[in-house]
């Protein structure tokens, strides 16, 4: 029990921090490529990491019994955060995070599928009643009265359905490998990847803009590191769910920062999610003998 409250507590933490992160792409995409930003984030994360366990630990734990789930796995999240960070780009950060929570939908789908995690007809029910929220934020025509949503609202989407596998990969790795060794691959294959698109869009920054990109980079890894711990702790199909509550800090960066409002329709999606969610959270009863 001691072990899945602190894999919720990871999660928790994990997910105000990839606010954060996002919230400071959002303000960059003003000044420089997606592909840069995502260079930042992926070299210094993995520089954050390894500096980390080599003090930590006096070694770095490479070596992986599957190399190619790991490799698979940081390819996986270049794809998400490519996605989602264009989207930033285009539309508010609530609107984008609201669309991207059909991955804890579809990590609990995929845990029953593909791990064989028990999932009961009442978490298969707060799914669908989530997926219908979805829709609702994505403005489809019949919603929306033939205004058709701006093209952007589809990349997180794209990031939600790469997500859930990416949870998947993290859960299975984590009965195979040391969750220092997947910390340390998560932003290792993505930074090679990133790092062949610099010389077309590269723009020098500033000595304080190099700041902030290594501090992007250090919450990628304090992020993603929590997660893998989150995971080696907790069963997926309890923690994503937990998700939900990023869509607070979302909605409020979005105010604070952007000065975004979400309107009804999102709003309106958000509880539809928020209410899938819960019904997927709640803890299934078991039955006692009297």
């Amino acid at each position: 029990m001691n072990s899945v409250l602190a894999g919720v507590a990871l999660q928790l933490a994990a997910l105000a921090v990839f606010v954060l992160m996002d919230t400071m792409i959002k303000l960059l995409t003003a000044g420089f490529a997606v592909p840069q930003l995502m260079w930042a984030r992926f070299v210094f994360s993995f520089a954050t990491v390894a500096v980390f366990l080599w003090a930590t630990t006096g070694s770095l734990p490479w070596r992986s019994h599957a190399p190619w789930l790991q490799t698979a796995r940081s390819l996986l999240l270049c794809a998400c955060s490519l996605l989602f960070s264009t989207a930033l780009a285009h539309i508010p950060l609530a609107d984008a995070t609201a669309v991207g929570f059909a991955s804890p939908l579809l990590t609990v789908a995929l845990a029953a599928l593909l791990l064989r995690e028990t999932v009961s007809w009442r978490r298969w029910t707060g799914v669908a009643i989530g997926l219908c929220g979805v829709i609702i934020v994505l403005r489809p025509t019949f919603i929306t009265g033939g205004v058709a949503p701006h093209w952007a609202t589809l990349l997180p989407l794209g990031t939600a359905i790469l997500f859930a596998f990416y949870q998947i990969l993290t859960r299975r790795l984590a009965s195979l490998d040391d969750p220092r060794t997947t910390i340390l691959h998560t932003s290792f294959a993505a930074s090679l990847v990133v790092s062949l698109a610099q010389p077309l869009v590269w723009i020098w920054p500033s000595g304080g803009q190099w700041a902030v990109f290594m501090l992007l980079g250090a919450l990628g890894g304090i992020g993603h590191g929590m997660l893998v711990l989150a995971y080696a702790r907790a069963p997926a199909s309890l923690l994503a769910p937990i998700s939900y509550t990023q869509l607070v800090w979302a909605i409020l960066a979005s105010l604070v920062v952007f000065g975004d409002r979400p309107d009804m329709v999102t709003l309106a999606g958000m509880g539809v999610i928020a209410a899938g969610g819960v019904l997927v959270a709640l803890p299934s009863r078991r039955r006692t003998n009297p």
